[in-house]
């Protein structure tokens, strides 16, 4: 199991296909950048989420707010930085921020997740193994 991480940034590029037709970054892929970025941070922390999904443990997205600051082109080097605001019994609320190489942000956002049970298709507490490897609370 990786260590605990109260914060993560995660670099990606800004590929052709994120782009719209003007060379900036489409709106809506904001969104997928931080996905994969929590995602990654699980990763580093020992989590693979297929093994999650084999207990029918999931994280689902509740809601999520963005403010579109500064956009992001083609081709840059693209920082996503991500800290847990608030850690509930079922939930987690990520405060996500994805930085230009020139240091401005390009978006922010609140995400919040849900875990939930696949089978009964209801909010279940976190697994322990996540809220530690996430606090380091064992």
């Amino acid at each position: 199991m990786g260590q605990p991480q109260l914060q993560f940034s995660w670099p990606l590029r800004v590929y052709y296909e994120d782009t719209d037709a003007g060379g900036v970054v489409f709106y809506a892929n904001y969104l997928k950048f931080m996905e994969r970025a929590r995602t990654e941070w699980l990763r580093a922390c020992g989590i693979e989420q297929d093994s999650l999904l084999a207990q029918q443990i999931a994280f689902m997205v509740r809601s999520s707010h963005l403010e579109y600051l500064s956009p992001a082109r083609f081709n840059e080097q693209l920082v996503v930085n991500s800290t847990i605001d608030q850690l509930r019994g079922a939930s987690i609320i990520f405060a996500q921020e994805i930085i230009r190489p020139n240091g401005q942000v390009a978006c922010s956002g609140r995400v919040k997740v849900a875990c939930i049970d696949l089978e009964r298709n209801v909010p279940v507490a976190l697994p322990d193994v996540v809220r530690g490897a996430l606090t380091g609370e064992r």
